[in-house]
């Protein structure tokens, strides 16, 4: 395995592993592994912000072309639809991740905390869709496997979160 490739991949992993730590201390833990959490994201984000720099240097030459095209061959080889925006999607969860640990930073654990319920669950529903997404759709053998596991167990803490949630609100 090359340089590139090994680059490309650890950097996924480490970002979806970091993820997975920071967000099952997050929901299940409480406040007490808040910056824990925190410092798990931040590694997660600036994971995924190698992964693009990699894949984009190693594999598609910085031409955003080059990585659409590329999409759009693996969504055809799964979907039977040859379309590239799913480049886009993956552009979005970069700005949306890079905005959500700035606010986690700059504004503060607790206000951070505070968001609505149904922003946090959105946000993340929409993280584990395409972790998701890129490891069980789109992959196959023991990388699906391993993303299946990831997925159930980031699903599991945040319904037990939510769980937790509405019980000491009803109280």
């Amino acid at each position: 395995m090359n340089t590139g490739v090994v680059l490309t991949l650890s950097t996924i992993w480490i970002s979806i592993v970091a993820y997975t730590i920071g967000c099952v201390a997050f929901a299940s833990a409480g406040r007490q592994f808040d910056r824990w959490a925190r410092l798990a994201w931040t590694i997660g984000c600036a994971a995924l912000l190698a992964h693009f720099i990699s894949a984009f240097q190693f594999y598609h030459g910085w031409s955003h072309s080059s990585a659409y095209i590329d999409t759009a061959r693996q969504t055809a080889e799964v979907f039977a639809i040859n379309w590239g925006g799913g480049l886009f999607i993956n552009y979005a969860v970069a700005i949306l991740w890079i905005f959500d640990v700035a606010w986690w930073w700059f504004a503060g654990l607790g206000s951070y905390r505070r968001r609505p319920w149904w922003v946090v669950l959105a946000w993340h529903s929409f993280l584990i869709f395409i972790i998701f997404n890129a490891t069980v759709v789109f992959k196959d053998g023991l990388t699906r496997w391993v993303g299946l596991l990831i997925c159930l167990s980031l699903g599991l803490s945040w319904v037990l979160s939510s769980r937790g949630r509405s019980l000491s609100t009803a109280q």
